[in-house]
């Protein structure tokens, strides 16, 4: 598996039950999302290393729309009833092959993108037919650090996390060394 991982270039992934617990909580008719933050430096450490990361989703919310620009994620793809052609689209604009695909998701609609990606993986508190079908299942759950887990696995693989640590933390000193005053604590 270590070397399929290693060919992986884009990491696609669900947003609801995959990023996020699954929940949907209405507030006065905005949707409210909780997004991990072991995910989100991991998200950073994935695409500082160069990994291409992209969120495909039924739904549509700005909460996604924020999230992701706030990482740096710039392929969203909202709206998205069948996420084989969005995997497909993914493919053709960056230039990459199945086998270069990685797909992370939890439910039923994340099967026909499984058929589309070099390698399948299912988080934790997926059904059971989405575990069938994947290469690999994490051991943490949807919205629980899953995505930060498979960065870390690919990163691993490619030969690349330990320098995308030291990279993010080279950054945050960086950063630290230009600020001044308490406001560098905050």
């Amino acid at each position: 598996m270590n070397e399929r991982l290693a060919r992986i270039r884009l990491l696609a992934m669900d947003v609801d039950g995959t990023l996020t617990e699954g929940e949907m909580v209405f507030v006065d008719g905005e949707q409210i999302k909780v997004f991990n933050v072991y995910d989100g430096l991991g998200t950073r450490l994935a695409i500082n290393a160069g990994l291409k990361i992209a969120w495909v989703t039924g739904n549509v919310a700005r909460a996604v729309s924020d999230r992701a620009e706030s990482l740096g994620v710039t392929d969203v793809c909202q709206g998205v009833r069948y996420k084989s052609d969005a995997i497909d689209a993914l493919a053709a604009r960056h230039g990459l092959e199945p086998d270069e695909i990685a797909y992370v998701g939890d439910d039923l609609n994340d099967l026909p993108a499984f058929e589309r990606a070099g390698v399948s993986i299912a988080v934790a508190n997926a059904v059971d037919e989405v575990k069938a079908r994947a290469d690999l299942v994490t051991q943490r759950g949807g919205g629980h650090g899953a995505v930060r887990e498979v960065i870390e696995m690919i990163l691993r693989a490619r030969g690349e996390w330990e320098a995308a640590v030291e990279s993010f933390l080279e950054e945050l000193r960086r950063e630290q060394d230009g600020k001044a005053g308490p406001e560098a604590v905050a």
